[in-house]
């Protein structure tokens, strides 16, 4: 699983990548305990969906990026698609339930 270290991995990992393929981005943070919970579903969505990438953004190291998305809780999941946010959702979801969401938008 891929951690999207600053902005320029994100313009280049996520918004340029998703004209290519699906992204879908985690935002999350060390200090929170649901983020911790939906980590490991969200890594065995990535396993399980080859043809879409899955990466991560703590908000701690980039928080331009996450308010800049409206991110305004954690975890929240947005799916990008040709260099735009398609769609997102915050809190925890079961790996099945996560890859039904995806596959539902594409």
């Amino acid at each position: 699983m891929e951690e999207i270290k600053n902005e320029e991995e994100f313009e280049k990992k996520v918004l340029k990548k998703s004209e290519e393929n699906p992204v879908v981005v985690d935002f999350w943070a060390e200090w929170c305990l649901p983020c911790k919970k939906l980590g490991p579903k969200f890594e065995k969505c990535g396993k399980e969906m080859s043809s879409v990438n899955f990466v991560k953004v703590n908000i701690d190291e980039l928080p331009e990026v996450s308010e800049d998305l409206g991110v305004r809780s954690i975890p929240h999941v947005v799916l990008f698609i040709d260099g735009e946010k398609k769609d997102g959702f915050s809190g925890v979801m079961e790996s099945d339930d996560i890859v039904e969401w995806v596959e539902e938008r594409l």
